[in-house]
């Protein structure tokens, strides 16, 4: 099965987040859907994810992770030394989490907002849910 990444779909850094993911994904392990689309809804739904976390999430089989968790966990899948990261899922989550959400938080101020989307390539274009 592959493994889903939720995205803010309106959130620069988010897209950019989905490019260097897509680059580094050289086996096409990972789809992804936005978290605003019917698909994200519906996922959301499936897996029983809070309506109101707004940050990536990683469905993987029949678990979801958010947060530092899904950023760490997609690290491990990644080609190039990204896998290095994979350990730091040994700090507790609240440790870790208060840098994701420094970013979190201010992420439409430092990097903006999307008033369109790019158009993939078809090859792209069909790991998008």
């Amino acid at each position: 099965m592959n493994k889903i990444i939720l995205f803010d779909g309106e959130c620069n850094f988010c897209d950019r987040s989905v490019q260097f993911i897509i680059k580094r994904d050289r086996t096409a392990t990972f789809k992804f859907a936005s978290l605003q689309s019917d698909i994200g809804e519906k996922l959301r739904e499936k897996y029983q994810i809070p309506k109101h976390l707004d940050s990536i999430i990683l469905i993987d089989e029949s678990n979801w992770y958010s947060k530092s968790t899904a950023a760490l966990k997609i690290c491990k899948n990644l080609n190039g030394l990204w896998k290095v990261l994979y350990p730091l899922l040994i700090v507790p989550k609240p440790l870790r989490d208060i840098f994701y959400n420094v970013i979190a938080r201010n992420r439409y101020k430092w990097f903006g907002k999307k008033e369109s989307c790019e158009l993939p390539s078809p090859d792209i274009r069909k790991r998008f849910l």
